[in-house]
């Protein structure tokens, strides 16, 4: 959780901009000083977790009431998210041994029952997942950003950085581009972000690690398929928070920029200094701390323990995904590495048994290798984890040598094995680590990571209700199976009766509801022409744009058949789409309300609305929309009463 109390520096303001910077300088010299003379904690290693969490309403779409969640408690581990729909909680540290796992996920299991009570008592439902497949971009507004100063702050100079606008662009089945005018993009991604703290003399062998082993652990974890319903990534948050607050242009040719959010560019050689030296000389400031009056050198000097504030302020806005943190418990510095890989779900003891494999394996690794860059090239490191992050238990990873292995055979064979001898040499119970790790092995043996499960279901209720009822159906079966607790391996899949408040039409959204697999004409096309389309695809209203995708006007196919039964042959081979067509039609936005959808179109006495959003076609909804939920609600209405 970064820090609440910052400001906004905006690159006009110079003398900010370098107070902060001799600040930061400050900071780094101290920090290198502590180092040289030893000041660090050592001898003991502690774990710790940060939750975050989705909040749903009744339908399973998100709520913004993180505000009403957070008045019924005292509980300073509960916090806000970006999103008022985001919720996070902070387990408290234990000692990386013994029953460390087990009381890890007795930490989670009773958190999470206490925010879900939270929650349910101001109308609301908890959803663990990496990206919520409910989530729409009408929910992605200012309105719902929590009001707090970091989150505004970062909105204003990430915007004015870029120019204004967010693009997301993303590749999978199916494909996204969507433009978007803030950074609430960030909130689609819910995380369970794991720390682990080392010795400061070997940090950068366990840093270096927990990069080479970040490909195959977001393999066997992967939990976020899907955006704005489309098919992209296995861990598509991984895409998606790259984009939401990258400030490159477009337009730097063969120049090397890396994004704020970034795997690295390379080994740490020596210390943790290099990372943060790193990042301070790549990317801008962005924020800075309202209480910058500690000088950190001559606070070490006085033997005294600084806060390194700007440090920590500036490390908050670049994201690495293997992130080096300072702390200080009781007094005493620190150092750990927090793997934000993982992404949120399916369930808690699903997460643990991911956070075991990550444990093990850095420890494991350590023992075994010694230096792991002498045995792995660091492309090789930040391929698999890009490799992971679109394809998971599918993808084809490097090892050692530069060999390639197919996922689940290198987790399984090669890494399942290390892993349980670093858990087992750092005293963790042997009946904790058989049980977390064979979750694992159950996860690779079936194939079912949450992603998988959550594109199994949707190809299981294939046909069935609308894409909205699916989606819903979807977050509805993981409410109800993350209640149970059972690994996703076990799960049964979605089936569309799990739909949250079945037959709320009043509730649903016309993007929810409307066609965006469109079939459309350019403005000169012939009649004649439309005709045949509208015939071969059993279409009956053709929307009509120009050459920039902006709606110009509809055409029903009745219009289009009286031009064609009146017409001379002349007409049919000369007459274009526009002579004929209604221009400027009556439009609604994707966010609208399905109800004022059928208000519109009943006051109008039209058949069909195009979806209009910043200009751009999106898609179309049309009374057979509306008839197809009427004779389903019915026909489930008929069912009902038959029971």
């Amino acid at each position: 959780m970064g820090t609440q109390q910052v400001r906004q520096v905006m690159l006009q303001d110079v003398a900010a901009l370098r107070r902060f910077s001799r600040q930061l300088i400050q900071d780094v010299r101290a920090l290198e000083r502590m180092l040289r003379e030893e000041m660090f904690e050592t001898g003991i290693r502690r774990i710790g977790a940060e939750q975050e969490l989705f909040l749903v309403d009744e339908r399973g779409q998100p709520a913004p009431i993180i505000e009403q969640v957070l008045a019924q408690t005292t509980d300073r581990r509960v916090v806000t998210e970006l999103a008022q729909f985001n919720l996070e909680f902070n387990l408290d540290p234990c000692v990386f041994g013994e029953n460390c796992l087990r009381h890890t996920e007795q930490q989670l299991n009773e958190m999470l029952g206490y925010v879900r009570g939270l929650v349910q008592g101001v109308g609301g439902e908890v959803v663990l997942v990496g990206i919520l497949p409910t989530i729409h971009i009408s929910d992605l507004t200012l309105d719902n950003m929590t009001q707090r100063p970091r989150y505004r702050a970062l909105n204003d100079v990430l915007s004015y950085l870029r120019g204004g606008m967010v693009q997301l662009q993303i590749r999978g089945v199916d494909e996204l581009f969507v433009r978007h005018d803030n950074i609430m993009v960030e909130g689609c991604n819910a995380s369970f972000q794991i720390h682990f703290q080392v010795n400061s003399e070997e940090f950068p062998r366990f840093y270096n690690i927990a990069q080479a082993i970040a490909g195959p652990c977001m393999a066997v974890a992967a939990n976020a398929p899907l955006l704005f319903g489309k098919r992209l990534w296995q861990e598509t948050r991984i895409a998606v928070f790259q984009q939401a607050v990258d400030t490159r242009s477009s337009n730097l040719y063969l120049r090397e920029m890396s994004p704020r959010v970034h795997f690295g560019t390379g080994w740490v050689q020596d210390s943790i200094t290099e990372i943060f030296t790193e990042d301070i000389a790549r990317f801008q400031v962005l924020l800075a701390a309202e209480d910058e009056v500690e000088n950190a050198m001559d606070l070490v000097e006085a033997g005294r323990v600084p806060r390194l504030k700007a440090l920590q302020v500036h490390n908050s806005t670049v994201y690495r995904w293997n992130r080096a943190c300072y702390g200080i418990t009781n007094g005493v510095p620190h150092l750990r590495i927090e793997n934000r890989i993982l992404p949120s779900g399916p369930t808690p003891a699903d997460e643990v048994a991911n956070a075991a494999f990550w444990f093990g394996l850095v420890s494991g690794l350590a023992e075994e290798y010694g230096d792991i860059t002498e045995v792995m090239d660091f492309d090789a490191a930040k391929s698999n984890f890009m490799a992971a992050a679109r394809r998971g238990l599918a993808s084809q990873l490097v090892w050692e040598g530069g060999k390639s292995i197919p996922a689940h055979d290198l987790i399984c064979d090669r890494l399942m094995p290390v892993a349980r001898k670093g858990l087992l040499a750092a005293g963790i119970d042997r009946d904790d680590v058989d049980h977390y790790l064979g979750i694992l092995e159950k996860r690779v043996e079936t194939g079912r990571t949450g992603a998988e499960w959550q594109l199994a279901s949707l190809a299981h209720m294939k046909g069935q209700g609308s894409r909205a009822d699916r989606l819903y159906a979807l977050v509805g079966a993981m409410i109800n199976r993350q209640r149970d607790g059972q690994p996703v391996h076990t799960w049964d899949l979605a089936e569309l009766d799990e739909v949250p408040g079945p037959g709320r039409l009043s509730s649903t959204r016309v993007e929810d509801l409307m066609s965006t697999d469109l079939l459309t004409v350019h403005e000169d096309e012939l009649v004649e022409f439309v005709a045949w389309l509208m015939d071969w695809r059993r279409v009956r209203h053709m929307l009509v744009e120009d050459g920039k995708q902006h709606l110009v006007g509809i055409v029903s196919g009745r219009a289009v058949m009286r031009f064609l039964a009146d017409a001379s042959l002349d007409d049919r081979h000369t007459v274009p789409i526009k002579e004929i067509m209604i221009r400027d039609p009556i439009t609604i936005s994707p966010e609208k309300k399905s109800a004022e959808a059928i208000r519109c179109m009943r006051e109008h006495r039209i058949g069909a609305l195009p979806v209009v959003r910043h200009g751009h076609l999106v898609g179309i909804i049309t009374e057979r929309d509306f008839l197809n939920i009427a004779g389903a609600l019915l026909d489930q209405s008929m069912e009902e009463e038959e029971g």
